[in-house]
């Protein structure tokens, strides 16, 4: 009989655990709906996604920008959730939950042959597996670009480590891993651009616990290989990077912030993350813009950073795990912290999901060595240790629960924040469909008073208003959400419905003109753009658009017979 070793028998009951007890934390998903917040442009209102994998639908991830960003391997994952699935909310949950078992394993498999500290790396394992800060990442479908970008990234790292093992010995299969781990980086950043920060983390995991800096004399000809060998990966990351300034900003989803307001965010967002990490409560799916923080809280934030960053590099000599812990931490988060602000969130908690790895190292390594220290240190370490991961499961486990379905989740984040127009509008969203309009109405209210500014919640507040006969109120809303996100589509729509429907024609023609110049395969713009051209007599160009919207949707029977009625008043036009 095989006996198993000591370390092996250990590393198996570990990954059991952590298997097991993340699956079981996340079972409740499996009864959870899609929620009403990019879920329905993902998946449940997708025509394309729910397709499942076709030869159209991987040419449409690929070859176009969706909800403002480039990532077509997140979008093939929804088209395979789909193929197999259905819209099976559960299922669709459950895969989220699959890879985060998956990320989590790899994250203890990777600390434990890089440091060989088995029991501290199951436990920044069990943190990364069981925080609540986690929990948007994980439970939230749309977010499954999270946890699969994360996925490639932990695979891209341990195909890098094995490329240097085998450098060392100038073992000819080096140069494959090194090839596994730049295809494994081409993936991460094709299901997430904020994966730009990868080749980042490669140049840490250098200097611990790689060691490739010796002594930490940073020779100028052993750096210039170590940057030299990262170029392609840091090429990679530009170029998406371009792609993704490019795709926000054609979409208008870039925010016009003063520099002034982003930078003040910056360090004070800094400092949020590490609260929540100590003290994960008033947890929110948007955490409001604060766009006036007091000075003082700025500038503590900022000493504070300077000073642990200074520490960091003084200790880099001793404890090496503190500074690429920290700055792994800071570095990652870089891409989303607000130098470039995008969408109306101050902070988020799906952008702690790959950051947070580097703080778990400090604070686990850290207080390891602490307790190693004093004389009962086995006993607090177990203590210390147990009670964080306990409450780190209680609180994990409440949070689940506020992503059950739309209206409890927004509930939970109203009373959670202030002033969160963006919870406002969405949980008006999920009372409307619900049947409520008279609670969406006053939502969409309170949402457009806290911030005018806010193209959605106008957009759904007059056509909420269109629903309760008020048309004169509701046409100020509509042309202000037009007027705020002329890149939305449906908006140009339906302000251009209105118009049709008040005879104010030639605005209606502009209208529908500019939604279409944003989705030239919106076939029921190309529809009302035939009927409002045709009462206008420009028989031709009605025509025209009448022959493209069946072109792009051929079962319209309403749309068939007016065009027909149209060539046999104009013989002409045939």
């Amino acid at each position: 009989m095989t006996r198993v070793r000591p370390d092996r028998r250990f590393f198996l009951l570990a990954c059991l655990v952590l298997a097991l007890g993340t699956l079981v934390l996340y079972s409740p998903v499996a009864q959870f709906s899609f929620i009403d917040f990019d879920d329905d442009e993902y998946v449940s209102n997708n025509p394309v996604t729910q397709a499942g994998l076709t030869w159209p639908g991987l040419r449409w991830a690929f070859n176009g920008i969706h909800v403002g960003n480039w990532h077509p391997l997140s979008w093939l994952s929804h088209m395979a959730d789909c193929q197999f699935f259905g819209l099976h909310a559960g299922a669709h949950h459950l895969v989220n939950v699959a890879f985060h078992i998956a990320n989590t394993l790899l994250l203890f498999a990777l600390l434990r042959g890089l440091t060989g500290a088995a029991w501290r790396s199951a436990f920044v394992a069990a943190l990364f597996a069981w925080h609540p800060l986690h929990v948007e990442s994980v439970a939230w479908v749309a977010e499954r670009k999270d946890v699969l970008s994360t996925f490639f990234w932990l695979l891209t790292i341990a195909a890098y480590v094995r490329y240097v093992a085998l450098s060392k010995i100038q073992d000819p299969k080096s140069k494959a891993f090194y090839t596994l781990a730049l295809l494994g980086c081409a993936a991460a950043l094709l299901s997430k651009p904020m994966a730009v920060t990868l080749p980042f983390t490669l140049l840490l995991l250098d200097i611990w616990p790689l060691g490739r800096i010796s002594n930490f004399k940073f020779q100028i000809s052993n750096c210039r290989w170590l940057l030299l060998e990262k170029i392609p990966f840091f090429l990679l990351a530009l170029a998406l990077c371009a792609v993704t300034f490019l795709a926000q900003h054609g979409v208008g989803a870039m925010s016009p912030l003063a520099w002034s307001i982003r930078l003040g965010n910056v360090p004070v967002a800094y400092l949020r993350y590490l609260g929540k990490t100590f003290w994960p409560a008033d947890l929110a799916i948007v955490y409001p813009y604060v766009y006036h923080w007091p000075a003082a809280a700025v500038a503590g934030a900022v000493l504070l950073l300077v000073l642990v960053s200074a520490l960091a590099l003084v200790l880099v000599r001793r404890q090496a795990w503190f500074a690429v812990g920290w700055f792994w931490f800071l570095g990652t988060l870089v891409p989303v912290i607000g130098f470039v602000q995008v969408g109306a969130q101050a902070m988020a908690d799906r952008y702690f999901y790959i950051p947070s790895i580097g703080l778990f190292i400090v604070l686990v390594w850290g207080v390891a060595e602490y307790c190693a220290g004093k004389a009962n240190g086995k006993l607090l370490l177990s203590l210390v240790g147990g009670g964080a991961l306990a409450g780190c499961v209680l609180a994990a486990s409440a949070q689940i629960e506020n992503w059950r379905n739309s209206a409890s989740l927004f509930l939970h984040a109203l009373s959670a924040t202030q002033n969160n127009y963006v919870a406002d509008n969405a949980l008006g969203k999920a009372f409307e469909r619900a049947g409520d309009n008279a609670r969406a109405l006053a939502l969409y209210r309170e949402a457009v008073r806290i911030e005018p500014r806010y193209a959605v919640s106008q957009y759904n507040l007059g056509l909420a208003l269109i629903g309760s006969g008020r048309k004169d109120e509701a046409l100020e809303h509509l042309a202000a959400a037009a007027q705020l996100d002329p890149g939305n589509a449906d908006a140009q729509f339906n302000l251009g419905v209105f118009f049709s429907q008040n005879h104010r024609r030639p605005d209606a023609v502009r209208c529908f003109e500019a939604a279409l110049a944003v989705r030239p395969d919106f076939a029921i713009a190309h529809a009302r753009l035939a009927e409002t051209l045709l009462a206008l007599g420009k028989f031709p160009e009605a025509a025209a658009h009448f022959r493209e919207s069946l072109r792009q949707q051929p079962e319209q029977p309403k749309v068939k017979a007016e065009l027909a009625e149209l060539l046999a008043t104009q013989p002409g036009l045939k």
